[in-house]
Protein backbone atom coordinates (compact mmCIF):
# COMPACT_ATOMS: atom_id res chain seq x y z
CA UNK A 1 0.00 0.00 0.00
CA UNK A 2 1.57 3.50 -0.79
CA UNK A 3 1.11 5.93 1.59
CA UNK A 4 -1.46 8.13 -0.85
CA UNK A 5 0.57 11.09 -1.86
CA UNK A 6 0.16 10.22 -5.61
CA UNK A 7 -2.25 13.13 -5.98
CA UNK A 8 0.58 15.52 -5.56
CA UNK A 9 3.45 13.83 -7.37
CA UNK A 10 3.50 15.81 -10.75
CA UNK A 11 1.39 17.23 -13.20
CA UNK A 12 -0.08 15.65 -16.08
CA UNK A 13 2.34 15.23 -18.56
CA UNK A 14 1.73 16.46 -22.56
CA UNK A 15 3.26 17.80 -25.45
CA UNK A 16 3.69 21.80 -25.48
CA UNK A 17 0.00 22.88 -25.73
CA UNK A 18 0.59 25.34 -29.32
CA UNK A 19 2.70 23.02 -31.38
CA UNK A 20 -0.35 21.93 -33.48
CA UNK A 21 -1.82 25.51 -33.39
CA UNK A 22 1.82 26.77 -34.54
CA UNK A 23 1.80 24.57 -37.50
CA UNK A 24 -1.52 24.98 -38.53
CA UNK A 25 -1.29 29.22 -37.96
CA UNK A 26 2.12 28.92 -40.20
CA UNK A 27 0.30 26.57 -42.80
CA UNK A 28 -2.44 29.11 -42.81
CA UNK A 29 -0.19 32.23 -43.34
CA UNK A 30 1.66 30.38 -46.02
CA UNK A 31 -1.42 29.87 -48.00
CA UNK A 32 -3.20 32.81 -47.82
CA UNK A 33 0.11 34.65 -48.63
CA UNK A 34 -0.07 32.29 -51.68
CA UNK A 35 -3.55 33.28 -52.37
CA UNK A 36 -2.85 37.26 -52.13
CA UNK A 37 0.34 36.34 -54.51
CA UNK A 38 -1.91 34.67 -56.99
CA UNK A 39 -4.59 37.80 -56.73
CA UNK A 40 -1.61 40.68 -57.13
CA UNK A 41 -0.40 38.84 -60.11
CA UNK A 42 -3.91 38.27 -62.41
CA UNK A 43 -4.27 42.02 -61.39
CA UNK A 44 -1.13 42.71 -63.21
CA UNK A 45 -2.05 40.44 -66.06
CA UNK A 46 -5.33 42.18 -66.41
CA UNK A 47 -3.92 45.50 -66.12
CA UNK A 48 -1.53 44.89 -68.81
CA UNK A 49 -4.01 42.96 -71.32
CA UNK A 50 -6.18 46.01 -70.52
CA UNK A 51 -3.29 48.32 -72.07
CA UNK A 52 -3.42 46.06 -74.58
CA UNK A 53 -6.56 46.89 -75.64
CA UNK A 54 -6.59 50.62 -75.56
CA UNK A 55 -3.74 50.13 -77.87
CA UNK A 56 -5.53 47.59 -79.89
CA UNK A 57 -8.51 50.37 -79.68
CA UNK A 58 -6.33 53.24 -81.13
CA UNK A 59 -4.45 51.30 -83.82
CA UNK A 60 -7.95 50.75 -85.25
CA UNK A 61 -8.82 53.70 -85.10
CA UNK A 62 -5.72 55.38 -86.61
CA UNK A 63 -6.28 52.46 -89.68
CA UNK A 64 -9.36 53.98 -90.22
CA UNK A 65 -8.06 57.06 -90.48
CA UNK A 66 -5.71 55.64 -92.88
CA UNK A 67 -8.08 54.71 -95.62
CA UNK A 68 -6.78 51.61 -97.36
CA UNK A 69 -3.28 52.24 -96.41
CA UNK A 70 -4.39 51.19 -92.92
CA UNK A 71 -6.31 47.89 -93.59
CA UNK A 72 -3.71 45.82 -92.83
CA UNK A 73 -2.30 47.77 -89.99
CA UNK A 74 -6.30 47.16 -88.60
CA UNK A 75 -5.95 43.36 -89.38
CA UNK A 76 -2.58 43.36 -86.68
CA UNK A 77 -4.65 45.57 -84.11
CA UNK A 78 -7.65 43.17 -84.20
CA UNK A 79 -5.19 40.45 -83.66
CA UNK A 80 -3.52 42.04 -80.58
CA UNK A 81 -6.98 43.01 -79.35
CA UNK A 82 -8.42 39.30 -79.41
CA UNK A 83 -4.87 38.30 -77.64
CA UNK A 84 -5.21 40.62 -74.99
CA UNK A 85 -9.32 39.28 -74.66
CA UNK A 86 -8.18 35.69 -74.54
CA UNK A 87 -5.25 36.91 -71.69
CA UNK A 88 -7.83 38.28 -69.54
CA UNK A 89 -9.94 35.41 -69.68
CA UNK A 90 -7.58 33.40 -68.81
CA UNK A 91 -6.33 35.64 -65.89
CA UNK A 92 -9.40 35.18 -64.27
CA UNK A 93 -10.20 31.69 -64.96
CA UNK A 94 -6.64 31.23 -63.40
CA UNK A 95 -7.94 33.98 -60.30
CA UNK A 96 -11.11 31.91 -59.52
CA UNK A 97 -9.49 28.75 -59.46
CA UNK A 98 -6.86 29.58 -57.11
CA UNK A 99 -8.87 31.40 -54.70
CA UNK A 100 -11.02 28.17 -54.95
CA UNK A 101 -8.00 26.20 -54.26
CA UNK A 102 -7.03 27.95 -51.54
CA UNK A 103 -9.70 28.35 -50.28
CA UNK A 104 -10.42 24.85 -50.01
CA UNK A 105 -6.77 24.17 -48.81
CA UNK A 106 -7.41 26.89 -45.72
CA UNK A 107 -10.66 25.22 -44.79
CA UNK A 108 -9.00 21.80 -44.56
CA UNK A 109 -6.34 22.78 -42.60
CA UNK A 110 -9.13 24.23 -40.33
CA UNK A 111 -11.08 21.25 -40.07
CA UNK A 112 -7.60 19.01 -39.28
CA UNK A 113 -6.60 21.91 -37.01
CA UNK A 114 -9.77 21.41 -34.83
CA UNK A 115 -9.90 18.15 -35.06
CA UNK A 116 -6.21 17.62 -33.44
CA UNK A 117 -7.18 20.36 -31.15
CA UNK A 118 -10.06 18.06 -29.86
CA UNK A 119 -8.67 15.10 -29.89
CA UNK A 120 -5.71 16.31 -27.74
CA UNK A 121 -8.27 17.70 -25.35
CA UNK A 122 -10.16 14.27 -25.42
CA UNK A 123 -6.51 12.40 -23.83
CA UNK A 124 -5.98 15.17 -21.28
CA UNK A 125 -9.43 14.78 -20.34
CA UNK A 126 -8.45 10.76 -20.01
CA UNK A 127 -5.56 11.51 -18.37
CA UNK A 128 -7.25 13.68 -15.52
CA UNK A 129 -9.77 10.97 -14.82
CA UNK A 130 -7.20 8.33 -15.06
CA UNK A 131 -5.39 9.93 -12.77
CA UNK A 132 -8.47 10.13 -9.79
CA UNK A 133 -9.45 7.06 -10.69
CA UNK A 134 -5.92 5.61 -10.26
CA UNK A 135 -5.51 7.22 -6.74
CA UNK A 136 -9.17 6.23 -5.94
CA UNK A 137 -8.22 3.22 -6.22
CA UNK A 138 -5.45 3.70 -3.04
CA UNK A 139 -8.38 4.81 -0.81
CA UNK A 140 -10.61 1.27 -1.45
CA UNK A 141 -7.49 -0.39 -0.63
CA UNK A 142 -6.05 1.38 2.40
CA UNK A 143 -9.94 1.01 3.94
CA UNK A 144 -10.47 -2.72 3.29
CA UNK A 145 -6.67 -3.07 5.02
CA UNK A 146 -7.06 -0.89 8.03
CA UNK A 147 -10.51 -2.15 8.73
CA UNK A 148 -8.37 -5.65 9.22
CA UNK A 149 -6.66 -3.77 11.84
CA UNK A 150 -6.18 -5.48 15.29
CA UNK A 151 -7.04 -2.54 17.08
CA UNK A 152 -9.95 -1.72 15.03
CA UNK A 153 -11.57 -5.32 15.16
CA UNK A 154 -10.83 -5.17 18.88
CA UNK A 155 -12.57 -1.57 19.42
CA UNK A 156 -15.66 -3.12 17.54
CA UNK A 157 -16.10 -6.32 19.08
CA UNK A 158 -15.57 -4.85 22.32
CA UNK A 159 -16.22 -1.08 22.30
CA UNK A 160 -14.55 -0.34 25.62
CA UNK A 161 -13.09 2.98 26.47
CA UNK A 162 -9.48 1.30 26.91
CA UNK A 163 -10.23 -0.02 23.30
CA UNK A 164 -12.05 3.06 21.91
CA UNK A 165 -8.81 4.90 23.27
CA UNK A 166 -6.38 2.73 21.75
CA UNK A 167 -8.24 2.44 18.41
CA UNK A 168 -8.52 6.47 17.87
CA UNK A 169 -4.85 6.75 18.87
CA UNK A 170 -4.31 3.65 16.31
CA UNK A 171 -6.44 5.50 13.33
CA UNK A 172 -4.75 9.09 14.30
CA UNK A 173 -1.25 7.18 13.38
CA UNK A 174 -2.44 6.11 10.37
CA UNK A 175 -3.75 9.95 9.57
CA UNK A 176 -0.04 10.86 10.43
CA UNK A 177 1.19 9.06 7.65
CA UNK A 178 -1.71 9.21 4.98
CA UNK A 179 -2.47 13.14 4.84
CA UNK A 180 -4.70 12.78 2.04
CA UNK A 181 -7.84 12.10 4.94
CA UNK A 182 -9.52 14.57 6.80
CA UNK A 183 -10.43 11.30 9.01
CA UNK A 184 -11.34 8.19 10.00
CA UNK A 185 -14.41 6.67 11.39
CA UNK A 186 -15.03 3.55 13.41
CA UNK A 187 -18.65 2.91 13.59
CA UNK A 188 -20.58 0.17 15.37
CA UNK A 189 -23.75 -1.68 13.59
CA UNK A 190 -26.08 0.65 14.16
CA UNK A 191 -24.35 3.37 12.72
CA UNK A 192 -22.67 5.22 16.14
CA UNK A 193 -19.37 6.39 15.26
CA UNK A 194 -17.44 4.95 18.47
CA UNK A 195 -14.08 5.85 17.56
CA UNK A 196 -11.98 8.29 15.32
CA UNK A 197 -8.46 9.60 14.61
CA UNK A 198 -9.03 13.22 15.09
CA UNK A 199 -10.86 13.35 18.43
CA UNK A 200 -8.92 16.74 18.85
CA UNK A 201 -10.36 18.32 15.61
CA UNK A 202 -13.28 16.54 14.70
CA UNK A 203 -16.51 15.73 17.42
CA UNK A 204 -17.39 12.82 15.41
CA UNK A 205 -18.07 10.05 18.43
CA UNK A 206 -21.66 9.60 19.54
CA UNK A 207 -22.79 10.90 16.29
CA UNK A 208 -25.15 8.72 14.50
CA UNK A 209 -24.64 8.15 10.53
CA UNK A 210 -27.03 5.39 10.43
CA UNK A 211 -28.92 7.47 7.39
CA UNK A 212 -26.04 8.04 5.17
CA UNK A 213 -25.51 6.29 2.03
CA UNK A 214 -22.69 4.91 2.69
CA UNK A 215 -23.49 3.63 5.84
CA UNK A 216 -26.31 1.74 4.55
CA UNK A 217 -24.67 0.01 1.62
CA UNK A 218 -21.46 -1.01 4.09
CA UNK A 219 -23.84 -2.67 6.01
CA UNK A 220 -24.82 -5.15 3.16
CA UNK A 221 -21.09 -6.03 2.20
CA UNK A 222 -20.98 -9.81 1.99
CA UNK A 223 -17.26 -9.77 2.82
CA UNK A 224 -14.55 -7.93 4.17
CA UNK A 225 -12.70 -7.97 0.46
CA UNK A 226 -15.96 -5.87 -0.84
CA UNK A 227 -16.33 -1.82 -0.23
CA UNK A 228 -18.33 0.77 -0.81
CA UNK A 229 -17.23 4.02 -2.81
CA UNK A 230 -19.55 7.13 -1.88
CA UNK A 231 -20.10 10.10 -4.32
CA UNK A 232 -18.49 13.31 -2.97
CA UNK A 233 -20.02 15.40 -0.67
CA UNK A 234 -19.77 17.89 2.15
CA UNK A 235 -19.54 16.29 5.28
CA UNK A 236 -21.30 18.10 8.32
CA UNK A 237 -19.38 16.15 11.24
CA UNK A 238 -16.21 17.71 9.40
CA UNK A 239 -16.81 21.26 9.19
CA UNK A 240 -18.49 20.85 6.14
CA UNK A 241 -15.80 19.96 4.14
CA UNK A 242 -16.18 18.08 0.45
CA UNK A 243 -15.27 14.41 0.87
CA UNK A 244 -15.72 11.10 -0.68
CA UNK A 245 -16.00 8.52 1.99
CA UNK A 246 -14.79 4.92 1.47
CA UNK A 247 -16.62 1.94 3.72
CA UNK A 248 -14.85 -1.84 4.17
CA UNK A 249 -17.26 -3.87 7.00
CA UNK A 250 -14.69 -4.66 10.16
CA UNK A 251 -15.13 -8.29 10.47
CA UNK A 252 -14.50 -11.12 13.55
CA UNK A 253 -11.22 -11.57 14.11
CA UNK A 254 -10.00 -9.32 11.07
CA UNK A 255 -11.28 -12.32 9.26
CA UNK A 256 -13.03 -11.86 5.47
CA UNK A 257 -15.40 -14.34 5.82
CA UNK A 258 -16.02 -13.64 9.57
CA UNK A 259 -18.93 -12.11 10.96
CA UNK A 260 -19.74 -8.33 10.66
CA UNK A 261 -18.94 -6.40 14.14
CA UNK A 262 -18.54 -3.09 12.54
CA UNK A 263 -17.84 -0.50 9.51
CA UNK A 264 -14.94 1.38 9.17
CA UNK A 265 -15.20 4.69 6.93
CA UNK A 266 -12.31 7.29 5.83
CA UNK A 267 -12.82 10.59 4.08
CA UNK A 268 -10.52 11.11 1.43
CA UNK A 269 -9.81 15.26 1.80
CA UNK A 270 -11.52 16.14 -1.53
CA UNK A 271 -11.23 19.18 -2.52
CA UNK A 272 -7.60 19.90 -2.81
CA UNK A 273 -6.66 16.59 -3.99
CA UNK A 274 -8.83 17.34 -6.60
CA UNK A 275 -7.52 21.07 -7.09
CA UNK A 276 -4.17 19.37 -7.99
CA UNK A 277 -5.62 16.87 -10.46
CA UNK A 278 -7.90 19.96 -12.64
CA UNK A 279 -5.05 22.37 -12.00
CA UNK A 280 -2.46 20.32 -12.98
CA UNK A 281 -3.58 19.61 -16.52
CA UNK A 282 -1.29 20.95 -19.31
CA UNK A 283 -3.49 23.47 -21.12
CA UNK A 284 -2.50 26.35 -23.29
CA UNK A 285 -3.23 29.97 -22.23
CA UNK A 286 -4.78 30.26 -25.60
CA UNK A 287 -6.94 27.37 -25.49
CA UNK A 288 -9.13 29.28 -22.29
CA UNK A 289 -9.88 25.75 -20.82
CA UNK A 290 -12.14 24.77 -17.61
CA UNK A 291 -11.35 21.36 -16.89
CA UNK A 292 -13.90 19.76 -14.76
CA UNK A 293 -14.55 16.67 -13.08
CA UNK A 294 -18.28 15.90 -12.82
CA UNK A 295 -19.77 12.86 -11.76
CA UNK A 296 -22.51 10.00 -13.54
CA UNK A 297 -25.34 13.03 -12.60
CA UNK A 298 -23.13 15.67 -14.61
CA UNK A 299 -22.34 17.27 -11.20
CA UNK A 300 -19.52 19.12 -11.02
CA UNK A 301 -16.98 18.06 -8.56
CA UNK A 302 -13.87 19.72 -9.43
CA UNK A 303 -13.15 22.45 -11.65
CA UNK A 304 -9.88 24.52 -12.54
CA UNK A 305 -11.56 27.64 -11.98
CA UNK A 306 -12.77 26.42 -8.62
CA UNK A 307 -16.20 27.49 -9.25
CA UNK A 308 -19.60 25.72 -9.06
CA UNK A 309 -18.42 22.69 -7.31
CA UNK A 310 -20.80 20.82 -6.34
CA UNK A 311 -23.90 23.33 -6.87
CA UNK A 312 -23.57 23.47 -10.88
CA UNK A 313 -24.59 20.82 -13.21
CA UNK A 314 -23.27 20.74 -16.98
CA UNK A 315 -24.49 19.62 -20.49
CA UNK A 316 -22.88 16.57 -22.13
CA UNK A 317 -23.89 15.61 -25.40
CA UNK A 318 -22.47 12.10 -25.33
CA UNK A 319 -25.08 11.05 -28.23
CA UNK A 320 -24.32 6.75 -26.89
CA UNK A 321 -20.07 7.77 -26.87
CA UNK A 322 -17.56 7.48 -23.71
CA UNK A 323 -15.49 10.13 -25.17
CA UNK A 324 -15.39 12.69 -28.03
CA UNK A 325 -16.05 16.14 -28.85
CA UNK A 326 -17.84 18.88 -30.31
CA UNK A 327 -18.51 22.36 -30.61
CA UNK A 328 -21.57 23.55 -28.64
CA UNK A 329 -24.15 26.38 -29.54
CA UNK A 330 -21.68 29.11 -28.21
CA UNK A 331 -19.04 27.43 -30.15
CA UNK A 332 -17.25 26.32 -27.20
CA UNK A 333 -14.84 22.99 -27.88
CA UNK A 334 -16.01 20.50 -25.05
CA UNK A 335 -14.14 16.84 -24.94
CA UNK A 336 -14.62 14.24 -22.43
CA UNK A 337 -13.96 11.11 -21.49
CA UNK A 338 -15.64 8.84 -19.21
CA UNK A 339 -13.91 6.45 -15.92
CA UNK A 340 -12.36 3.74 -17.14
CA UNK A 341 -11.74 2.25 -13.77
CA UNK A 342 -8.34 1.22 -12.42
CA UNK A 343 -7.47 -2.43 -11.34
CA UNK A 344 -10.63 -3.68 -8.84
CA UNK A 345 -12.23 -0.10 -8.70
CA UNK A 346 -14.87 0.29 -11.25
CA UNK A 347 -15.48 3.48 -11.18
CA UNK A 348 -18.68 5.79 -10.55
CA UNK A 349 -19.63 7.20 -13.91
CA UNK A 350 -17.58 10.06 -13.41
CA UNK A 351 -16.30 12.02 -16.34
CA UNK A 352 -12.91 13.68 -17.09
CA UNK A 353 -14.25 16.75 -19.01
CA UNK A 354 -12.66 20.44 -20.98
CA UNK A 355 -14.31 23.21 -22.29
CA UNK A 356 -12.57 25.44 -24.81
CA UNK A 357 -13.72 29.20 -25.22
CA UNK A 358 -14.65 29.70 -28.60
Amino acid sequence: MSAALGLKAKPIATEPADDDSDISALINRLTAEVNQIAVDKTKAIQQITNQMKMLALNALIESSRAGAQGAGFAVVAQEVRGVGQQVETIARELESQLTKRTGDLVASIDRMSRRSRGERMVDLSLNAIELIDRNLYERTCDVRWWATDSAVVDCAASPGTAAVSHASQRLGVILGAYTVYLDLWLCDLDGNVIANGRADRFRAVGQNVAHTKWFREAKTLRSGDDYVAGDVENQPLLGNAPVATYCASVRAGGQANGAPIGVLAIHFDWEAQARSIVQGVRVGDSDKARVLLVDSNLRIIAASDGQGILSERVRLSLNGQRSGFYQDRSGALVAFHATPGYETYRGLGWYGMIVCGA
